[in-house]
Formats: structure tokens, C-alpha cells, sequence
């Protein structure tokens, strides 16, 4: 049985609505194998956190590099808010001990539990928003993805990912990647986009955005991270 309570003894954030702490770490598929849970899986309060996250980061990138244009602003934050970098930081904080996964999907620790423990980041940051406000949901934020913008920048990872990804893989494969779009919902006012970068006819990462050129920057900058063709 899953405690809940270490999580928050270990963020320091300690929910009113436990339930809603819970739920953010509900993967649909655990739902299709316990029908007997009353609470429904986290997917939308990734949609909520989706958008705290954004505002929080965007506010930071703002206030810190006044001399960025808005073009370098939204490529450091592509780069900061990609779903390698907030698995890592899921993972760091312990959210993997405290998935609620089929069975299925717990044996696979490859790149689908990234995405996974990717959303569940933003399930819960929805959650702390939901329940415990923005400063809080700020804060958390501020200690745990923030501080590897320094590193972003200092190593120039924001910049135009596909034109790098181009040149290496023309390089080092001899091909010239090509971008498709694997997945897109929501109303046409606010899409969200998977999209897959090819080396010919292989898949070699994913990325996500709320436009195809946003969604093909962040595959390509998961791309040059798979292949350590990071400069």
C-alpha cells in the first residue's frame, strides 16, 4: 500500500484534499485494472499543470535575462520544461516510488515510463496548485526544475536544436532527419503536439509542444541528447 504521507514528509508540502494527491500520480491504465477506485486518472490535472508550469518558468526566464529576445526566451524554455529533464527531476524528488501503474505498464522502465513520470510532474504540480495556491506551487518549482537553467544557458542548450540535429546526423548517419506528427488533441485554440524525429525509417525521440515547431524543437533536443551530440 502506497503512503502517501512520505511524499509530502519529503516535499514539505502536506495536501489538504488527499485525494487530489493521489490522483496526480494515477495513470490511466491503472484505472482500466481497478474499477473500484473513485478517482479518476491525472490527465487533467496535467492540463492544468501544463499551463502553472509555463507561467512560473516564463515568469523566471523574464525577470532573470531582461537582455533575451522572446525567440531565445522560448527556446530556453523548450529546452528546460522537455520531458527528459522533468523526469529527471521526477525522479529525483521520488515520484517513481509512488506511480499508480498497471501492471503492464510497471514493468516497462524504458522511455514510456519517462513520459510518464514527465506528466505525472505536471499532475502534480495542478494538484499543489488546486490545493495549496501559487506561491507554494511557485516555490516548489523554483527548488526543483528551475536551478538547471544555469546549465541551459551556460552550455548554450537552447539553441535551434533542429538545425543541429541536422548537421550532426548528416554527419555522423548520413541522413537528413525527418519530423512527423504522432499525436495531437485539444481544440483548435489550444493544441498540443507529439511529434517524432526519423533517421530514415527510425524512430529516435519524441517531443511536445503546443505547436509542430515547438513540439520538433524539443524532439530534435531529445535527439542530440540520446545520441550525446550535445556540444
Amino acid at each position: 500500500m502506497i503512503q502517501f504521507s512520505n511524499f509530502e514528509k519529503d516535499t514539505k508540502i502536506f495536501f489538504k484534499d488527499k485525494n487530489l494527491l493521489k490522483q496526480a500520480f494515477i495513470h490511466r491504465s491503472y484505472i482500466n485494472e481497478n474499477g473500484s477506485v473513485h478517482l479518476s486518472h491525472n490527465e487533467r490535472l496535467e492540463f492544468l499543470g501544463d499551463a502553472v508550469l509555463e507561467l512560473v518558468v516564463t515568469d523566471f526566464l523574464y525577470k532573470k535575462y531582461p537582455n533575451y529576445t522572446e525567440g531565445e526566451l522560448t527556446a530556453i524554455r523548450s529546452a528546460l520544461v522537455n520531458a527528459i529533464i522533468i523526469s529527471e527531476v521526477a525522479l529525483r524528488v521520488g515520484m517513481n516510488d509512488y506511480l499508480l501503474l498497471s501492471k503492464g505498464e510497471s514493468k516497462d522502465n524504458g522511455k514510456a515510463r519517462q513520459y510518464i513520470l514527465a506528466n505525472t510532474f505536471e499532475a502534480y504540480i495542478g494538484a499543489v496548485y488546486l490545493d495549496q495556491g501559487y506561491d507554494v506551487v511557485k516555490k516548489f518549482i523554483s527548488t526543483t526544475l528551475l536551478p538547471h537553467t544555469e546549465e541551459i544557458v551556460l552550455k548554450k542548450l537552447w539553441r535551434d536544436a533542429k538545425s543541429l540535429v541536422q548537421e550532426k546526423a548528416q554527419e555522423f548517419v548520413g541522413v537528413t532527419p525527418l519530423y512527423k506528427v504522432l499525436h495531437e488533441s485539444g481544440p483548435d485554440h489550444d493544441k498540443h503536439f507529439t511529434v517524432g524525429i526519423l533517421f530514415g525509417p527510425n524512430l529516435i525521440a519524441e517531443g511536445k509542444g503546443k505547436s509542430k515547431q515547438e513540439a520538433e524543437q524539443s524532439a530534435a533536443l531529445n535527439a542530440l541528447k540520446i545520441k550525446n551530440w550535445m556540444e
